[in-house]
């Protein structure tokens, strides 16, 4: 036969599962926290910091880039990060103002080329090309970086049957290979010993 148990009175038997529960989430706060820092620590001790705005050689800088072009806009903010000033290019019979480096964009252009298509002629996949050729000259006329041309591809797959979700797709890669040809770009500037 089984003795008897005696069950604590039910309000007190919460309690003590709410400070079981408490104490198990206090523990994982305190190795989350644990956890992170001694990632921030291993991460600090390696040399890892967070990019932050390339510092350039240079102070002021004119280009023709376009306000309406993607690079252009990226690019500014970019150089204005960086605490370059970018003057503007003279209208038809103003002084030029001075500028230690001129950037001058060549071509800019977006290209898609179907490179993949089913037996019955349906588009599969497409390659996306983004060009950008400039050339970079001190303010004295000397020439820091002969013509360039800067080139990102990326590959699509493609369906009909998704048309919305994969121009959304090309825009996001567009936009994607756009920015590393600005990063590329500020490198390269980076790089150059105006006079």
């Amino acid at each position: 036969m089984r003795a008897p148990t005696s069950h604590p009175p039910s309000g007190s038997l919460l309690a003590a599962d709410a400070a079981a529960l408490a104490v198990g989430v206090d523990r994982r706060a305190w190795l989350r926290a644990a956890a992170a820092g001694g990632l921030t620590l291993a991460l600090a001790g390696c040399g890892f910091r967070l990019r932050g705005a390339l510092k350039l050689p240079f102070a002021s800088l004119r280009s023709n880039l376009s306000e309406h072009s993607e690079i252009g806009r990226e690019l500014r903010a970019q150089l204005q990060a960086s605490g370059v000033q970018l003057v503007e290019p003279a209208l038809a019979g103003q002084l030029q103002a001075p500028a230690e480096v001129e950037l001058t964009v060549l071509n800019e252009q977006r290209e898609r080329a179907v490179v993949g298509i089913t037996s019955i002629g349906q588009v599969r996949e497409l390659q996306l090309r983004v060009r950008f050729k400039f050339r970079v000259r001190s303010g004295k006329g000397r020439d820091l970086i002969d013509d360039l041309e800067l080139l990102q591809e990326r590959d699509l797959s493609y369906d009909e049957a998704l048309v919305l979700g994969k121009q959304a797709e090309e825009e996001l890669l567009y936009r994607e290979m756009q920015s590393d040809i600005v990063r590329q770009l500020m490198r390269r500037l980076a790089a150059i010993r105006p006079d």
